[in-house]
Parts: structure tokens; C-alpha cells; sequence
């Protein structure tokens, strides 16, 4: 599973919530942590900005990586804005013990499949003969 998470603050508030969850046990245990340049929104022509990635296995914890992202969050001298992203779902942090059990819950569902492509049309005549 992928996730995206962004965070207000700049570049800096970005690079220390990539430390402290590279940092993290439950974190690091069941997930790669990179930071990564994300695509701009749809319609959108604006500047690519940074964001960090996870990609998550079978021994990763939502509620481990939700209790490390509020921790984090109660450490900075202004509380910022996490934003969490898996497909189209996306849950924001501002505070507060609700979204962090939505953001859990969030997590913890299956994504969404991946819609299926509809098959080709085959080509009629000018193939090789039988």
C-alpha cells in the first residue's frame, strides 16, 4: 500500500517528520519512508511540492503510524496541518483524538481496486493467414 503525507510548515517540517518516522519502530518496522516530489492536483499547473512516501507490508500498523504522526505533531511549537493520502482517500490532522481514529479506520479498509481497463478491440483481416 502507498501513502502520501503532507505537512504545513515548509521543507523543514517535512524533513523532521521524515526523521521521526524513520526513527520509529512501529514505523520502521512495516514501512519504507522516502521523501518524494508529488505530482501536482488535477488541473492544477502549480509547483510539485514534497511530500513523504510510505510504502507500506504486511507488518505495518495504522495505529502505530497514526500514534507516531501525533506525537510528532504535539513536539512542534505550532501545530501543523498533516494531510494523509492513500488513492483517493484523504484524511486531514489538525488535532484531536477524532481524526486520528478516522485516519486509523481509513487505513485499516482495503483500498479501493483499481478500475478495470476495458480489452482492446481485436483487429479484423490483415493478419497472417491460417
Amino acid at each position: 500500500m502507498r501513502i502520501d503525507v503532507a505537512v504545513t510548515g515548509g521543507e523543514a517540517e517535512l524533513r523532521s517528520l521524515h526523521d521521526w518516522l524513520r526513527r520509529d519502530p512501529g514505523t520502521r518496522h512495516g514501512a519504507q519512508v522516502e521523501l518524494v516530489r508529488a505530482e501536482p492536483s488535477p488541473g492544477h499547473m502549480g509547483v510539485l511540492t514534497d511530500v513523504l512516501q510510505l510504502i507500506t507490508d504486511n507488518a505495518w500498523s495504522a495505529a502505530s503510524f497514526a500514534l507516531a504522526l501525533s506525537t510528532w505533531r504535539q513536539t512542534r511549537p505550532h501545530g501543523r496541518r498533516i494531510t494523509v493520502r492513500r488513492g483517493d482517500l484523504t484524511v486531514d490532522i489538525d488535532g484531536g483524538d477524532e481524526e486520528l481514529r478516522r485516519l486509523i479506520d481509513a487505513l485499516e479498509r482495503p483500498a479501493a481496486p483499481e478500475p478495470e481497463r476495458e480489452p482492446e478491440p481485436h483487429r479484423q483481416g490483415g493478419g497472417e493467414g491460417r
